[in-house]
Parts: C-alpha cells; sequence; structure tokens
C-alpha cells in the first residue's frame, strides 16, 4: 500500500495508544474539536450530534455509546459522525469520574446509599450488576439532559466560529485571485494593444516604402 503504516500496529500497542495517546491528551482533544469543526453541515446539525454522544457518555451504557449516539443523531437530524466523535468525551480517563459521579447521584435520587465501593473496573460493575447499573442509570440520564444543551451550544459556537472565518478567509482568497486574473487580463490587454499598434506602423511604413 502506498499510503499504509510501514509497521503493523499490534493490539497492545494499540490499546496503549488508546489509554494514553502518543500525542498526548491535550493535542488529542485539540484533533478531536478539529474533526468536528471540519464536518460538513450545518452549526446546528453538528452542534446536535455532538451534543448526542457527550449526553450519553454520562450513561453506564458501555458498549452501546456509539450506536445509541449515531441513532438519537439519526433522529433528531444531527451529524452522525459528530455524534460519534462526541463519544470521545467519555474515555478511560473520564468515565472514573463520571461513573463515581452519576452512581453517587443515582443512590441520592432513589434515597439508597449503596455500600459498595466502586473502584471502577468491569469486575466489579458486571459482578454487582444491578446494585451500581441501576443507580448509574438514574443519575446519568438526568445528567445526560443537562450535558446535552452545555455540549450543543459550546459546540454550535466553536463550529461557527470555524465556518465563520473559514468562509471570510475563502472570500478573501477569491477576491485576491479576481484581482489578481483582472492584473493579468489587463497586462494581457496592454500588450494586445501595443502590438497592434507596432503591426499598424509596421503596415504604415511598408505603404510608404512602396510608394
Amino acid at each position: 500500500m502506498a499510503f499504509g503504516r510501514r509497521e503493523s500496529v499490534g493490539v497492545v500497542r494499540r490499546a496503549q495508544e488508546f489509554l494514553w495517546p502518543r500525542m498526548g491528551w491535550r493535542r488529542y482533544f485539540r484533533y478531536l474539536r478539529f474533526r468536528v469543526v471540519r464536518l460538513p453541515g450545518s452549526p446546528h446539525t453538528i452542534a446536535a450530534g455532538f451534543a448526542c454522544g457527550a449526553a450519553l457518555s454520562f450513561t453506564p451504557l458501555f458498549g452501546f455509546h456509539f450506536g445509541l449516539a449515531a441513532l438519537l443523531a439519526w433522529i433528531i437530524g444531527g451529524n452522525i459522525v459528530a455524534a460519534i466523535i462526541g463519544t470521545g468525551v467519555g474515555n478511560p480517563w473520564t468515565f472514573p469520574f463520571i461513573g463515581f459521579w452519576i452512581h453517587k447521584l443515582g443512590s441520592w435520587i432513589l434515597g439508597s446509599e449503596t455500600t459498595i465501593q466502586l473502584n471502577f473496573n468491569f469486575t466489579v460493575f458486571f459482578d454487582n450488576f444491578l446494585d451500581v447499573f441501576w443507580p448509574m442509570l438514574v443519575g446519568g440520564l438526568p445528567m445526560a439532559i443537562i450535558i446535552w444543551p452545555i455540549a450543543y451550544y459550546a459546540s454550535r459556537y466553536v463550529v461557527r466560529t470555524y465556518q465563520t472565518r473559514r468562509r471570510t478567509h475563502l472570500e478573501r482568497v477569491a477576491l485576491r485571485r479576481a484581482r489578481a486574473a483582472a492584473r493579468r487580463r489587463r497586462r494581457e490587454t496592454v500588450k494586445e494593444r501595443a502590438a497592434a499598434r507596432r503591426q499598424r506602423r509596421a503596415a504604415v511604413t511598408e505603404k510608404s516604402v512602396s510608394s
């Protein structure tokens, strides 16, 4: 392959890059932002899709975030790719904090404080599925409702600002190119007129010599 990887990446290396991106988390989130603002579509559709992914990251539906975010974005007319990117809000570094908060919130709503010490590994999650999942679901749903408008308006502002600046930049580039083309046409017109004058003078000179 002309543009493929020179070396194959193993499963361990992929897992390491997933847990700790080689580019660093700051550049990773800048990369996600770049991917979102460059998506085709209006600021509303992109922001709506991104908000779906971000909101579903605050639910304990692990393994279903991609599919549910894409489905929800499709239902409301949002950008599906932006929804999938939005699920990146929930990652191995943010899930422990998200899980801890929605579990505590759900336990408070249900009025039944649990005695389970959550270490936020999948063993604890599945071994105590009902005791852990139900409070997290109860706490995650209101958090998802709160996160959706926050993510929507924030991402819409970012996308709209980027698209406005890009549109302005493209208009300036088009104007510069139009002016450069007009200058070239003027120079060509001047050259053509000068050549025509030389031809007329040459014709007059030839006529006078022959007479």
